[in-house]
């Protein structure tokens, strides 16, 4: 008989007990964390219809590229979810009485048929809290404040890059950048950091914008004075995207002052999201040491999306945030951080030829609310305590013809090697 070929799909991947126990901390620290300031539970489907996730309010030409296509017996067109915002943009669509504003949170698996490195995969789960109905920059605000909690209780440091769309395409088009290209170069901004300015300017050589706009563009690329938001104040006359884009970063800005988290929150021009859905300020989060260089999480604001959906030119205000819960993951793993390995494990019961007995105890414990592990094996004890310590387990209970006899059992404190007696 021929071997089945029993290798995970390319950019899949398992996650045994000892990763997923830490992915699971996580994963729960940070929804305590959305809980905390207010947001609601969500769950969408991942089976979505092509022509939803397709849609121009959507991801853009570039991510529809790594979209996973399927069709049903009824040959229907669908799609597997490359995020979770469109599918939520959909529910606040389908649903017009949500008393807003509305926060929500939702934590699922999502799907890219896109490139592989560390901490990006084709199968990955993305963690995202979204607010409708809030024009004020207050809402990237506590977002943004939301980051930081978040990665603070998880003993990681991090920068947020931000900036603002309208800023951004409105400088381009003040530059000379022709409004069919201007998302194209949106795109190729985006790789700044990757590339560097050099390959930026000769992707745009390519892209067939003009001489003296590379000129202007490579002279924006280099100027350095941003800090205080004035040099903009020039172009802000010229380009009602500059005007609007520079009012709203300078109010996100006096938040972020107010907050005292401005040195974490690092004002970027050049910030691109290439993504077409986002409408005003965007964001990526990244570790402060660089020891993974992609964001480990982003987001902004897609005014679009909800009005778009619903067919009507309405602006409905939304803004989100998202943390990739596998390139966290995989961050904690290159920076050796030392996560508490210590068993949730209340009791671990050894049963030495007393396995009924030690099922009685075992369900007596559990109906007293302790989590309780019952060894099914027959190694040698040694061999279990063993086991108990590398776990770190905390309590051992051994059960063997002399406790049955006695009607009583010793627990045995792993940590201090305390021992009680107690009653079976």
């Amino acid at each position: 008989m021929k071997k089945m070929d029993y290798q995970n799909v390319k950019g899949t991947q398992d996650y045994l007990p000892e990763a997923e126990v830490i992915r699971r901390k996580v994963r729960r620290t940070l929804e305590d964390v959305f809980i905390q300031y207010g947001c609601k539970p969500l769950e969408t489907p991942i089976l979505n219809y092509t022509e939803l996730l397709a849609s121009k309010y959507a991801g853009g030409a570039e991510i529809l590229e790594e979209m996973y296509t399927l069709t049903d017996r009824g040959e229907r067109d669908l799609a597997l979810r490359y995020d979770l915002t469109i599918p939520f943009a959909k529910v606040a669509a389908m649903n017009p009485t949500i008393t807003l504003p509305f926060k929500r949170y939702e934590i699922g698996k999502v799907f890219r048929d896109g490139p592989i490195k560390a901490g990006r995969y084709r199968e990955f789960t993305q963690c995202d809290v979204d607010i409708v109905g809030v024009d004020s920059q207050v809402a990237e605000a506590e977002l943004m404040v939301m980051a930081l909690d978040a990665f603070g209780k998880l003993d990681m440091n991090v920068t947020i890059q931000y900036n603002n769309r309208k800023l951004l395409m409105g400088m381009l088009e003040v530059l000379g950048v022709e409004p069919d290209k201007l998302n194209q170069t949106v795109l190729i901004l985006d790789k700044l950091e990757k590339i560097g300015v050099k390959a930026v300017l000769a992707e745009l050589d390519d892209l067939q914008i003009s001489d003296s706009t590379i000129s202007a563009i490579e002279q924006f690329l280099i100027e350095k004075n941003y800090g205080s938001f004035d040099y903009f104040e020039s172009y802000s006359n010229k380009n009602s995207n500059v005007k609007e884009g520079l009012a709203e970063v300078r109010e996100l800005a006096s938040y972020l002052d107010f907050l005292d988290v401005r040195e974490q929150c690092i004002f970027n021009p050049f910030l691109a999201r290439g993504l077409e859905i986002y409408t005003g300020t965007i964001y990526e989060i990244f570790l402060t040491d660089q020891s993974i260089t992609s964001s480990i999480g982003s987001g902004g604001r897609y005014d679009n999306a909800i009005g778009g959906l619903l067919g009507t030119d309405e602006s409905i205000s939304t803004v989100g945030i998202s943390f990739g819960l596998d390139v966290i993951y995989a961050a904690m793993m290159v920076s050796g951080q030392n996560v508490n390995q210590t068993s949730n494990i209340d009791y671990y019961i050894i049963p030495l030829g007393t396995e009924k007995e030690a099922l009685r105890v075992a369900a007596g414990l559990r109906q007293k609310g302790y989590t309780v592990e019952l060894e099914m094996s027959r190694r040698k004890l040694g061999k279990l305590l063993e086991k108990a310590n590398k776990e770190g387990v905390r309590n051992v209970i051994v059960i063997g013809e002399e406790e049955i006899r006695k009607r009583q059992y010793k627990v045995r404190n792993m940590i201090t090697g305390e021992e009680e007696l107690w009653e079976m």
